[in-house]
């Protein structure tokens, strides 16, 4: 059987809006990403993500789609975007984009539409619910369908007076939820999905892709503070989701060689993703869930200690996705962060060893078991910004946010700025710094986000000329997982974490099970913590012959296997087991 194509990529993500701005209109676009895919090439990856570049009003910058088959006037044209896959492809590049499937804008047609009124046939492919009415100090009050909570503040149900009834949206209010139980909404997408395979994209990632089904419309009883619930349970990961992607692929998806990677978020299971990912379902290829973004003790360190990475909860994250997928011979999506998670430099790496750290976080993932995908600018070591005020923030769930802690709260401004800047959204969308020029190469316009203060020491330019940059540390990891004698153990061979109980170091291995007279095994080891720390691979791994075992890759160059791991240390070993 030949092996998926997907199973050989290095995906990139790119945030389309602050990745290249080619007009300088201070917008990043299509064009940009074109003129930058001979950087790509040099990175040395195969595929790349593109975030929604779909005509939409950008309240949450495209993921409010107002028209499923245009480009945005900010991005380009339909044009713009066929050059884009051409001249991708000729670099052997293959792109996949953004479906979003959850919600659209309100600003779509279909919306305008459905809210005219109850009789409209477009009605029905919203969520629509009447008010509940109580009695407080004997006046009726209008009050939402349930107490559920939006994943960007308050309520989500958004009243409007031509019906008199409630729509749902767990997301802004300016993104209606689309009502899947109507079969016209399926008709409507497999429309709109063979338009983009038959223009020529390589897949899709599905967005919220977890949220398309519903629960019975009844209040949670979950504990917590606030009017609004948060009880994601009442829509992420429903038996009936994979109803509907069962009837995508069968009548759309399955026509086309495509990469399908889905959005599942993080109350998602091993067992939920084995549901969308096992072959023979018929549904995903992979999918992206949240569980080791936040393995750190960000939360409760005191706020002169160090932010260090909870080594324990994060090795056993990783063991529990690497061996529960490939055990059911499904398939992994490797990656740090995204468009919603902090800078993983400014999460998980040590800014006193700021070169190693970031360095070891690239080899303990990108050797495990699945297909890899680097966010535009983790590959130099990307920081999070510095937010002065709220016209610093961009992103909608925090405007959101501010206006119901602050303005009608009374929260204090600035504590509610320090609470979100750790996490808010906008830290992985602040410009791509390219070199050390005015807005970083990104614009000779003002750019529409900001842009890190540290621009001028991390950029692209600076670290392609310096053979010990981090970018040249992700060029060789991306080179030995595509190209080496060792890509077949790294796609296919059996991961096993050693060493589980230890609180400083990762260690895996990556092992082929057949026979060889040639190395069929990786040895993965990182120290994550900025403690040196002794180290003997024969005392843990009593049947390896050092005599012939090499180092493949070093971020403190070693000529010979160390008996003492140094600070944020990492290496990667060949062997024969």
């Amino acid at each position: 059987m030949s092996t998926k194509w997907w199973k050989d990529s290095i995906g990139y993500q790119i945030y389309i809006r602050s990745f290249k701005d080619s007009n300088n209109d201070g917008i990043g676009d299509i064009k940009g990403i074109t003129n930058k895919l001979d950087y790509l090439h040099f990175l040395g990856i195969n595929l790349i993500w593109i975030c929604p570049f779909y005509k939409s009003p950008m309240d949450d910058n495209g993921y409010d789609v107002s028209d499923f088959f245009s480009v945005s006037e900010d991005y380009g044209t339909l044009e713009d975007m066929k050059e884009l896959l051409n001249e991708a492809h000729k670099r052997g590049i293959k792109v996949i984009i953004d479906l979003i499937l959850n919600q659209t804008s309100d600003e779509h047609w279909w919306f305008k539409e459905a809210k005219k009124s109850k009789n409209n046939p477009y009605h029905d492919y919203y969520i629509w619910k009447d008010p509940r009415y109580i009695n407080v100090d004997g006046k009726r009050i209008r009050k939402e369908p349930t107490n559920w909570a939006s994943f960007f503040g308050g309520s989500c149900w958004e009243y409007v007076e031509e019906v008199d009834q409630y729509y749902m949206k767990i997301f802004s209010k300016k993104m209606p939820d689309l009502n899947y139980e109507n079969s016209r909404v399926i008709d409507e997408f497999v429309k709109i999905i063979d338009f983009w395979c038959s223009f020529g994209v390589d897949g899709f990632r599905l967005d919220a892709i977890a949220h398309l089904a519903k629960s019975e419309f009844r209040d949670s009883l979950i504990e917590a503070d606030g009017e609004y619930k948060p009880d994601w349970s009442k829509f992420s990961n429903l038996d009936k989701v994979h109803t509907y992607l069962k009837e995508f692929n069968r009548r759309v998806f399955s026509k086309y060689d495509l990469l399908l990677v889905g959005e599942v978020g993080g109350n998602a299971t091993v067992k939920d993703a084995l549901l969308y990912t096992l072959p023979s379902r018929r549904e995903l290829n992979m999918v992206f869930n949240f569980d080791h973004n936040w393995c750190n003790n960000k939360w409760e360190k005191a706020p002169d200690e160090k932010m260090r990475i909870k080594v324990l909860d994060l090795k056993k994250i990783f063991n529990k996705w690497e061996t529960g997928l490939q055990g059911a011979r499904s398939w992994n999506a490797l990656y740090w962060l995204n468009h919603d998670q902090p800078r993983v430099a400014s999460h998980y790496a040590d800014m006193q060893y700021f070169e190693k750290s970031t360095k070891v976080l690239a080899l303990v993932l990108y050797f495990m078991w699945g297909t890899p995908f680097i966010y535009n600018g983790e590959e130099i070591g990307m920081t999070n910004p510095t937010f002065k005020s709220i016209d610093d923030f961009k992103d909608v769930s925090v405007k959101n946010c501010y206006q119901i802690e602050v303005v009608e709260n009374k929260k204090d401004s600035k504590k509610f700025i320090e609470d979100v800047s750790y996490s808010t959204r906008d830290n992985a969308r602040t410009i791509m710094q390219w070199d050390d020029s005015e807005n970083g190469g990104f614009s000779i316009c003002k750019p529409w986000n900001i842009i890190c203060d540290n621009y001028k020491e991390i950029n692209v330019e600076r670290e392609m000329y310096d053979k010990k940059s981090l970018l040249n540390f992700y060029r060789k990891i991306i080179k030995i997982r595509l190209e080496s004698e060792y890509k077949n153990i790294i796609r296919d061979g059996i991961y096993e974490q050693i060493e589980s109980e230890d609180e400083n170091l990762y260690i895996y291995i990556r092992k082929l099970k057949i026979q060889s007279k040639k190395n069929n095994t990786l040895i993965v080891i990182g120290n994550l913590t900025d403690k040196v720390v002794d180290f003997k691979i024969d005392s843990i791994l009593t049947n390896i012959d050092l005599n012939n075992t090499k180092i493949v890759l070093s971020n403190y160059d070693r000529r010979a296997i160390p008996e003492q791991l140094k600070e944020y240390e990492g290496i990667v070993l060949a062997t024969r087991l």
